[in-house]
């Protein structure tokens, strides 16, 4: 059955059935972005990756879904939101066998290129058919708390599952999962969920899609090559193209009669800020969990599915919070709601700045409790206030900005606050006497690879060089913390000022 956009009947039992399907795939695309970080050892071992493969197996997936998404979002309005997010979600399973069964690193990298690509077709879809099934807005924004959560607990999942399953199973079972996620949607789609399309999309502007994926691919790459190894030719490359496709891009969407995404929707104070807020809030999260993955097992000696665990208790807050802020909204301003979970936030990277160098488990854990509760008030806000100030017709494009702003403050937090942390580490270790040159560059390069050399020294080097690294990680991370606290405590005052208008 395909329904175009029309006034709709109170959502019953049926819809919120469909909701839980959807939150498989939200869950499938969002888990993918941290499984990895876990694995990577076991993979390493088993396929033999360069280091440069090692970094791009992490950075491929959310570098090419942030590049498409607008794209993504926007074949769904034209297509059928219900027909791309099924052939989203079959394809994400077939590239994700494909990588479990990789046999070489190379292939295996080609399957991430994959799923990241059907990644950026189903996040989209997802959030646009909510905004097509649920037009009362308090029904639909208890829809909303449900990706939304699921989106900020498949990050906090990731390590937990990657852990059990790399440790009971091996790698492979982390891209496997894919499949029981993907059949019960793909089963009950076509019975529950109805086809949503826009009535008069006109034709697809295959420019438009190119210079979205040209603006965003090499801005980012731009970025991540300058926090790795400073401002060359390269990164002046990247960063040229991507402001001259974002700037071609801007024309042509202008001067366009149905463009591919309306960029006019940003005069809208309520879509900007609900923007900007979910850039930051996940550049924070992605930029804490870089630490904190490291910190719990190379530092305090805990394995990936013990150091998982501490997150937990912030991926709970996470759901329970956004659960609870459909209610709060009805007695503070929606924009209230949302800055007071990015101040949260700020409040648990000022923690983490202040403890790094004596942080321990309970610090870490309580630190990622505040971000889940923080997280969970400003994600689902966020999306409620980006979904009504767009036309339903025009929900799967918007969709996928905010979905993009997701991505990209995923691919920042690595890439600029675990750039920042890094550079200090590198610059500010001093390994012990008793090492050559070979060994102190491989202490030099990451805190893994310090704690590999310290395994193949004797006493009191090995001690020595453990202590040194910790020292200079925790001073980056102090730095790095400072920076995240100082962004979202500016950008709540930035972003207050769009949304304080709006009413739940």
């Amino acid at each position: 059955m395909t329904v175009d956009i029309a006034p709709a009947a109170r959502a019953g039992n049926r819809a919120w059935v469909a909701v839980g399907l959807l939150l498989l795939p939200v869950l499938l695309v969002t888990i993918d972005n941290t499984v990895l970080n876990f694995a990577l050892p076991a993979i390493a071992a088993d396929l033999q990756p360069t280091a440069t493969q090692q970094l791009w197996l992490i950075d491929v997936y959310p570098l090419v879904l942030c590049s498409l998404l607008v794209a993504g979002g926007n074949l769904g309005d034209r297509l059928g939101r219900r027909r791309t997010l099924m052939v989203g979600v079959g394809g994400f399973a077939l590239a994700s066998i494909g990588a479990a069964f990789a046999p070489t690193a190379e292939l295996l990298l080609a399957a991430r290129i994959a799923t990241g690509v059907f990644g950026a077709v189903i996040l989209p879809a997802t959030h646009s058919l909510v905004r097509s099934m649920f037009h009362d807005r308090s029904r639909r924004r208890i829809a909303i708390a449900v990706l939304t959560t699921g989106f900020a607990s498949g990050a906090a999942l990731g390590p937990i599952i990657g852990g059990w399953l790399v440790g009971g199973f091996g790698w492979p079972a982390i891209f496997l999962l894919a499949v029981p996620l993907s059949i019960p949607l793909l089963l009950g789609a076509p019975k529950l969920i109805d086809e949503y399309r826009d009535p008069d999309p006109g034709p697809v502007d295959i420019g438009s899609i190119v210079l979205s994926a040209t603006t965003l691919a090499p801005m980012v790459y731009a970025i991540k090559h300058v926090a790795g190894h400073g401002v060359d030719v390269i990164a002046v490359a990247g960063l040229l193209i991507g402001v001259g496709s974002g700037a071609l891009l801007a024309y042509r969407l202008l001067h366009r009669e149905n463009p591919m995404l309306d960029i006019r929707l940003f005069r809208n104070p309520g879509f900007t800020g609900s923007i900007l807020a979910n850039l930051v809030n996940l550049m924070g999260i992605t930029g804490f969990l870089f630490f904190a993955a490291q910190h719990l097992q190379l530092i305090a000696g805990l394995t990936p599915f013990q150091a998982a665990w501490a997150l937990v208790p912030g991926a709970i807050a996470n759901v329970i919070v956004g659960f609870a802020v459909v209610r709060i909204v009805r007695y503070v301003r929606p924009g209230i709601a949302l800055v007071t979970g990015l101040l949260l936030a700020a409040t648990a990277y000022a923690l983490t700045a202040a403890t790094s160098g004596s942080a321990t488990i309970a610090t870490i854990a309580i630190a990622y409790l505040l971000i889940g509760i923080g997280s969970g008030a400003t994600g689902t806000t966020s999306n409620d206030i980006m979904l009504a100030n767009v036309p339903p017709t025009k929900a799967g494009a918007a969709a996928a900005v905010s979905e993009t702003a997701y991505e990209l403050g995923t691919v920042l937090g690595v890439t600029v606050l675990g750039g920042v942390l890094t550079g200090i580490y590198r610059g500010t270790l001093q390994p012990p006497a008793g090492i050559d040159a070979e060994q102190a560059a491989a202490a030099r390069e990451t805190l893994a690879g310090a704690v590999d050399v310290a395994r193949t020294l004797p006493e009191p080097a090995s001690s020595d060089l453990v202590t040194a690294a910790a020292t200079a990680f925790d001073a980056g991370a102090a730095t790095a913390s400072m920076i995240a606290t100082g962004l979202l405590v500016v950008a709540s005052a930035g972003i207050f000022t769009l949304v304080r208008k709006q009413t739940a």
